[in-house]
């Protein structure tokens, strides 16, 4: 009996040539992956998510304020229709001077008694001030009279309360410039214009809610005051007064 040998590959046929490759072992991994196979870049997809989630944070960062903004605006227009607020009103009731003497070396001493009337018109408001601040000046060049105080008050609902203050100055070193305008003033025939100044805080209390202190400045103007020539004090003319209501908001270093 004949033995068969039986090869072990397949023979290759090139051009009638016969080859036999056998393959290496183990395989390498250009072997198994392709030598020429181009190898695989991720994209950049950090970037992109990146990019979407800020985008996404500031529209929910637009929602909220726009949401928190109207939630104001609606909050400010029940209060307006429940209790319907005005400013409270201020006037000049009475100015006296009692001295008002500007030495030759330009010293100026100040004794004057203010007269202020304020008034709330609200039937549902109540004003809590702080201590209230005075200045008076000359209207035409703004030189400081004198400093006064008013002490911390609650002003109740249609209530009228009327305020005295005295308004000093003990010997205030004025420079040449505004000590030779305050002598010309002084000399007026149409007497001294004065302008009244006050600042303070105040809160308004709305049933048992109240609100933060905001700041609020009256000015009053339209004042002429004659100096007395001895020693019996001279009363103002007030009549032409007229006193305008600020409010002072401050965030962070910008008052409006």
């Amino acid at each position: 009996m004949t033995d068969r040998v039986y090869p072990s590959a397949k023979p290759a046929t090139n051009g009638g040539t016969t080859t036999t490759t056998n393959p290496s072992f183990p395989a390498t991994k250009a072997q198994l992956y392709g030598a020429n196979r181009p190898a695989y870049r991720p994209q950049p997809q950090r970037q992109r998510s990146r990019r979407s989630g800020w985008c996404a944070c500031c529209l929910w960062l637009t929602v909220i304020i726009f949401t928190l903004l109207l939630l104001a605006a609606i909050a400010g227009a029940i209060i307006y229709v429940i209790y319907r607020p005005h400013r409270p009103t201020f006037a000049v009731s009475g100015l006296k001077v009692s001295s008002l003497n500007l030495t030759s070396s330009s010293h100026l001493t100040t004794n004057i008694n203010l007269n202020i009337t304020t008034r709330n018109p609200n039937k549902k408001l109540v004003y809590i001030y702080n201590p209230v601040t005075i200045s008076v000046t000359t209207d035409k060049d703004g030189i400081l009279i004198g400093n006064g105080l008013l002490p911390s008050f609650v002003h109740g609902t249609k209530n009228t309360t009327f305020l005295k203050a005295s308004i000093t100055s003990s010997g205030q070193q004025l420079d040449d410039t505004s000590s030779s305008e305050l002598k010309t003033d002084l000399k007026s025939n149409n007497g001294l214009g004065l302008k009244i100044e006050l600042e303070t805080k105040v809160k308004v209390k709305m049933g048992g809610l109240k609100t933060p202190k905001v700041g609020i400045r009256v000015s009053c103007e339209g004042i002429k005051a004659t100096v007395p020539s001895g020693k019996t004090a001279t009363t103002a003319s007030v009549s032409k007064a007229k006193c305008k209501v600020d409010l002072r908001i401050k965030i962070w270093k910008w008052t409006f």
